[in-house]
């Protein structure tokens, strides 16, 4: 829990600190004058602050996010006392409607370009590690939520919504976010057609668990305390391949076949370094042999490994970023609609928390940073009041109109933009702790 909190705190300050920068660098290129720069918010008190010039820097104690205060705009902090006297020349409402909205967007556009940056350096560090959805020879193990949907082992997925997914692990997000429509897979050489509706969607949702993985051969990797496999004579590395003379190769054969036998003794047939053996193995009573099998992918499929350098992994970070933007917009459509009930899976900070690993691992930690700063982006464009989005709507309607709205009234949408977002707030950290205590 430490590691993922200081993995949390430290994404979180930087995507404040670069968001904020957003805005304070086209504020001060045309010279309107910030007073406040703050990582998170310093309600009562801060924990450290200091005057640069006109503007004082410092560092909150509510870890919530964090701001900028422009002089002579109607923020957060619903300072409109200076509004009421002439507009000075180091205000914001003093400038020209464009340089407004460029300020306003500056925050936003910083995140989105950091994703890009971000997955860029990712690319040519690390690279592109993943499953072909093509490669898999065995197929696919359907999991019960995936049974569901009704594919079964052994299918080999060929399309969702008539477009291949070529990475395997894209799948269930590509049948989940993507409206309905149909799964195709090859069933033993016949097409079969999977219609996807929003019933199964919530249940899928429910579950929390993935549809599929790729099927694995039976190879004994490991052996639990008092194992009736060890005990008969398994080895690390033998191949099973059949069950009391019906070919069975593939671990989840297994997990349906052995507990319609428990208690009893089994014949098992493995192959080890290429010689046949048959042993028998007597069952628990919960049916199980005591084995776990290898599951490293690398073992039994290509795992493609794509690197990148220079402006293509500048073209790959692209890439990346707009596919994961898309991804989260198209939650959106998921969670707003009441048949999938995905509202109910909303989660706050301690469902982004729990999406860091609990060992630091710097790969994992600038993808998820990465796509923080897109989620951050994203939520602050959106023209709701209160956030970014919602104060360029209004400089938007100036352009178009030649008339500036009322202070009166950027305070009325500030007002009600806060509500909005606090009841957001107090609703997805609330899901958050019904979970924890069911």
């Amino acid at each position: 829990m430490a590691i993922q909190l200081a993995q949390l705190i430290l994404s979180l300050s930087i995507l404040i600190v670069l968001h904020e920068l957003g805005h304070f660098l086209p504020a001060i290129a045309f010279k309107t004058r910030v007073e406040k720069f703050y990582l998170f918010f310093d309600p009562w008190f801060s924990i450290f602050k200091k005057k640069i010039g006109h503007t004082e820097v410092g560092l909150g104690w509510l870890p919530l996010g964090g701001y900028v205060k422009i002089a002579g705009m109607v923020d957060e902090s619903m300072d409109t006392e200076a509004l009421k006297e002439p507009a000075k020349p180091w205000e914001f409402r003093s400038k020209k409607p464009w340089q407004r909205l460029v300020i306003l967007l500056g925050g936003v556009t910083v995140n989105f370009l950091l994703a890009i940056v971000i997955y860029a350096g990712v690319m040519a560090y690390w690279g592109k590690q993943y499953v072909a959805t093509e490669d898999l020879k065995y197929g696919i193990w359907a999991l019960e939520t995936g049974e569901k949907l009704g594919l079964q082992s052994g299918d080999r997925i060929v399309s969702v919504n008539g477009k291949s997914v070529p990475n395997f692990s894209a799948v269930q997000v590509e049948i989940l976010l993507g409206g309905g429509g149909t799964v195709e897979v090859n069933r033993n050489g016949k097409m079969v057609s999977l219609p996807i509706n929003d019933a199964f969607i919530k249940q899928a949702l429910e579950a929390k668990e993935p549809l599929a993985m790729p099927r694995v051969p039976f190879v004994v990797d490991q052996f639990s305390a008092g194992s009736g496999a060890e005990k008969a004579g398994l080895q690390k590395g033998d191949s099973l391949v059949a069950l009391n003379g019906q070919p069975l190769s593939f671990y989840d054969e297994y997990l349906k076949t052995l507990p319609a036998l428990k208690g009893q003794q089994v014949q098992v047939d493995v192959v080890r370094n290429g010689q046949a053996m048959t042993f028998p193995v007597q069952l628990s009573d919960a049916g199980k042999m005591g084995i776990g099998p290898v599951f490293d992918l690398s073992r039994y499929y290509a795992v493609r490994n794509e690197t990148f350098g220079g402006f293509a992994a500048v073209g790959e970070g692209w890439n990346v970023a707009v596919e994961r933007l898309t991804y989260y917009v198209r939650q959106f459509k998921v969670i707003f609609s009441p048949e999938t009930g995905a509202y109910k899976e909303v989660g706050g900070f301690y469902a982004i928390l729990k999406q860091y690993p609990d060992e630091w691992d710097w790969r994992s930690f600038w993808e998820f940073t990465a796509f923080l700063s897109i989620m951050l982006g994203f939520l602050n464009v959106l023209p709701i009041p209160a956030l970014d989005g919602g104060h360029a709507v209004f400089v938007v309607i100036e352009m178009i109109t030649g008339k500036a709205p009322s202070t009166r009234i950027l305070e009325v949408a500030q007002t009600i933009g806060f509500v909005l977002l606090l009841g957001l707030l107090i609703y997805a950290n609330g899901n958050d702790i019904l979970r924890a205590l069911q």
